[in-house]
């Protein structure tokens, strides 16, 4: 096979295959290769809710494990985390963790829109105390964790997004993007850092306007000292086909030595569309948050296990399946402790969910490895976003 070997200065992105603009690819970290596309586990607070440890994880075939640098530093505080050697020690997992700016909590939790050059001013969602975050204390917070990929800190603007106020913020995240390469590397270089090696991804935001979004892209592909390159402020409300838009806008002017991340996202049938257009890395709250409602998904489709014709239904959630649940219980089972409203019906479910999700993935590479994957995008893409009839 002939790979292309695309070296930056702490990271190789090697991109092994390329099917239309389907990448499938290996990203090498200070924690470990990631074989793409990959979906990332969220775990907000380090750990994934649903009572998820990270021994499950490793069950579960999760290569990379998300935290958010807001929760964590309101608590326990990210100087707590640093002084127990970091976010890998702190709960035990030695795999990749990219860990989010932070920039979504603080735009949703700004006091009056209180932005200024250095930063927002918000209020703390547990005591309402006034906290000030910036791309500075960002880069602080998550040199702190030790997380193997930190992302810069950018504004968060609503979508929709009027014309001008999306324009200036693109700027002003570009702004702070070149600060935050400049205090990763500077943190980096520290005595008794936590991880010297901390990767740093970029932001492209533009909300739903394509002008905005291709420029944006266009100058941050020409900053040095990027590992990576995300796509940020979208599903928040947009439709699925003007974010499935915006990625056709942004993709071209995309580093193509780069890896690819869309935040946030999403259902596996925006997975398999976002995958077919190019993107490498995914995340997304949905299949634990789902799981804990008893929403689960199966190759087949989804379904809501708290359904009445499940009562008797001695089948595992889905035939086949390797996951901890459906490896040793019945849906009859798992419909009964949601009833009981045991903590272990939630628990059976998010492990299901994300099984299916990491599993999902797993398939996505070997379609591409093999040079199938528009077939593999066409045998799944809608029956994947249809209701389980049985």
């Amino acid at each position: 096979m002939n790979h292309h070997i695309l070296k930056g200065e702490k990271s190789m992105f090697k991109l092994l295959k390329q099917e239309g603009l389907a990448r499938r690819g290996e990203f090498v970290t200070p924690h470990g290769t990631i074989q793409t596309p990959v979906f990332m586990n969220v775990g907000t607070s380090a750990a994934i809710k649903g009572a998820v440890s990270t021994d499950d994880l490793r069950q579960i075939k999760c290569q990379v494990e998300l935290s958010n640098t807001y929760h964590l530093h309101i608590r326990p505080g990210d100087d707590v985390i640093r002084d127990l050697g970091g976010l890998h020690k702190f709960f035990n997992w030695s795999g990749p963790i990219l860990t989010d700016s932070g920039g979504f909590q603080v735009f949703s939790l700004a006091v009056l829109r209180k932005i200024s050059e250095e930063g927002v001013l918000f209020a703390s969602h547990m005591d309402g105390k006034r906290i000030f975050m910036g791309p500075k204390e960002s880069m602080r917070i998550q040199a702190n964790l030790g997380s193997t990929i930190a992302m810069a800190f950018d504004e968060c603007v609503a979508n929709p997004a009027e014309y001008n106020y999306a324009k200036n913020s693109c700027a002003r995240t570009a702004r702070w993007l070149k600060i935050c390469i400049d205090e990763v590397k500077k943190n980096n270089a520290e005595p008794g850092a936590i991880n010297p090696k901390q990767m740093l991804f970029g932001i492209n935001q533009g909300s739903t306007y394509e002008d905005l979004r291709a420029d944006h892209m266009k100058q941050i592909a020409e900053f040095e000292g990027l590992d990576g390159y995300a796509i940020g402020g979208l599903a928040v409300g947009e439709s699925a086909e003007e974010m499935y838009n915006i990625i056709d806008v942004v993709q071209p002017f995309m580093p193509t030595d780069k890896p690819r991340y869309l935040m946030g996202v999403g259902t596996p049938v925006n997975i398999l569309e976002a995958v077919r257009r190019g993107v490498d890395f995914f995340d997304c709250v949905m299949p634990s948050r789902n799981a804990r409602h008893g929403n689960l998904f199966t190759s087949r489709g989804f379904m809501n296990l708290n359904n009445a014709k499940y009562e008797r239904d001695p089948r595992p959630i889905e035939e086949g399946c390797q996951c901890p649940a459906c490896r040793s219980y019945t849906r009859a089972y798992i419909r009964h402790l949601f009833k009981a409203r045991e903590l272990l019906g939630m628990r059976l479910c998010v492990l299901h969910n994300l099984y299916f999700y990491n599993t999902l993935m797993e398939k996505i590479r070997a379609a591409l490895d093999e040079g199938r994957f528009e077939q593999f995008f066409r045998d799944n893409v809608e029956i994947l976003g249809t209701r389980v009839d049985d």
